[in-house]
């Protein structure tokens, strides 16, 4: 089901299974954002150039920069919606998702439901079913209100499956506009003080914060945003490997190769080669 206005307004839902149509399912993400509410174990998604594997009562949360191929899904729901619709920016102070659901730097940002979760999610997907077949005045808005209440209880989720929900609301704010910061300036942007002159915060402060986390420093994130993109290009386009780097910010080659190289265990055209040979 769609919704879709004069104005650019675009929602849709659907549900799919293992019999249905799935080489057209990601072709229509341009520009926005998507849910997928896997409801059945078993699902493979290969998403810039690595596969992962869903289970049932797993959401995962995709915008249009992520590269999905070799589709074989069982049974699950999809939610997409663009900008227009739905602009998550200029709402984040109603749904708090920024950063976390979406353009949260180099993570795949995944959750997984609890069954009362899961029974709270399929009652309101129900009545998202019901009003996409409405059609008068107050549709828009009763969408509109729907996804707010989603991307709501998606976030509290993922911040209750982390350590976020432990975190202060001011530091949390401070991860959230640190991730999105990376998204924005990852390719000209490769130090943690550069991100908190930004922030107006000392580098060590930054540091602190993602010690709460007991997970990745500041830097990891960095330099992993830049690695999917290098990922992204090197699989994805026909750009050869000095442009790539020279648009991640490296004017040396050889220091890009050796960056790369570092993490993925394989140079740049090494990598490529590879994947080709994958997908022939």
């Amino acid at each position: 089901m769609k919704f879709l206005k004069t104005t650019g307004e675009y929602l849709e839902i659907q549900n799919f299974d293992i019999t249905s149509d799935q080489t057209n399912l990601f072709e229509n993400s341009e520009e926005k954002l998507t849910l997928i509410w896997f409801t059945e174990n078993d699902n493979y998604l290969t998403i810039d150039g690595r596969r992962y594997t869903f289970m049932a009562n797993e959401i995962v949360f995709l915008t249009e920069f992520h590269q999905i191929e070799n589709i074989r899904l069982n049974k699950g729901k999809i939610l997409r919606f663009n900008r227009p619709f739905y602009c998550i920016l200029h709402h984040e102070t109603d749904v708090g998702c920024k950063g976390i659901l979406f353009f949260g730097a180099s993570s795949l940002p995944k959750i997984n439901l609890t069954n009362t979760d899961g029974e709270t999610l399929k009652s309101l997907w129900q009545v998202f079913e019901h009003e996409m077949k409405s059609s008068d005045e107050h549709q828009l808005e009763m969408l509109q209100m729907l996804l707010k209440r989603l991307l709501i209880l998606c976030t509290r989720i993922m911040k209750r499956q982390t350590d976020l929900s432990t975190i202060e609301e001011d530091k949390m704010t401070i991860v959230k506009e640190f991730n999105f910061l990376v998204e924005q300036h990852f390719r000209e942007k490769k130090s943690v003080a550069e991100y908190a002159e930004l922030l107006h915060k000392s580098p060590k402060t930054l540091s602190n914060v993602f010690k709460l986390l007991g997970q990745k420093k500041p830097l990891q994130f960095i330099q992993e945003r830049v690695l999917l993109e290098a990922r992204r290009q090197i699989i994805y386009t026909e750009k050869s490997i000095s442009e790539i780097a020279y648009e991640l910010g490296y004017e040396d080659l050889q220091a890009f190769s050796r960056f790369f190289k570092k993490t993925e265990g394989s140079s740049p055209s090494e990598y490529r080669a590879l994947h080709t040979k994958k997908v022939s």
